[in-house]
């Protein structure tokens, strides 16, 4: 079975997690957003915030730990695998910081492609910063700009998912996947 990867991105606070949450409770196979998990074992070993004081480092081990996520789908015997969030975002993020990195990250991000990208637009209604969440408002609107802007690099028609319920959102996504087979 050849199975359908989906990616659906945007930036902090935009509702991604409460998504591939609700769909792993339908019974859809969701590959987690692992930054969290990253941030949290820094944090253990004493460093606050690890994508602002070492992004490259921060970001390596993301890359990684997408591309084992995006490598382990092909195993999945699944229709439909989704992922909270995708390679480009990390190539996204280090340009939003204006931070070099090597060009195997680029090359990561263009052997590895997603079936469709699903992007979530920031939502002042549901924006909440938290301990491993930093960034503003304005800073996540800037981030969705970028996270745009990558993913047409990389070719990916981005399509658009409305606000709405959770309920409303899913069926968006599911219906426009339904759709377009």
């Amino acid at each position: 079975m050849n199975t359908k990867k989906i990616a659906l991105i945007g930036g902090p606070g935009t509702g991604k997690t409460t998504l591939i949450n609700a769909l792993r409770s339908k019974g859809y196979n969701c590959m987690e957003e692992i930054s969290r998990q990253i941030t949290l074992e820094a944090q253990e070993k004493g460093i606050e915030q690890l994508f602002l004081e070492d992004p490259l480092l921060f970001s390596e081990q993301l890359l990684l730990g997408r591309q084992k996520q995006f490598l382990e789908a092909d195993s999945i015997d699944e229709e439909v695998v989704f992922f909270d969030r995708g390679l480009p975002d990390v190539v996204a993020y280090l340009d939003y910081l204006k931070s070099s990195y090597p060009e195997s990250f680029k090359t990561i991000c263009s052997q590895h492609s997603y079936d469709k990208v699903f992007i979530l637009k920031p939502w002042k209604a549901i924006y909440e910063q938290d301990n491993e969440r930093y960034e503003t408002f304005e800073q996540a609107l800037i981030l969705h700009d970028f996270l745009v802007k990558t993913y047409t690099h990389y070719g990916y028609s981005i399509i658009d998912t409305p606000f709405g319920t959770i309920e409303e959102r899913i069926d968006f996504i599911l219906n426009h996947l339904n759709h377009s087979e």
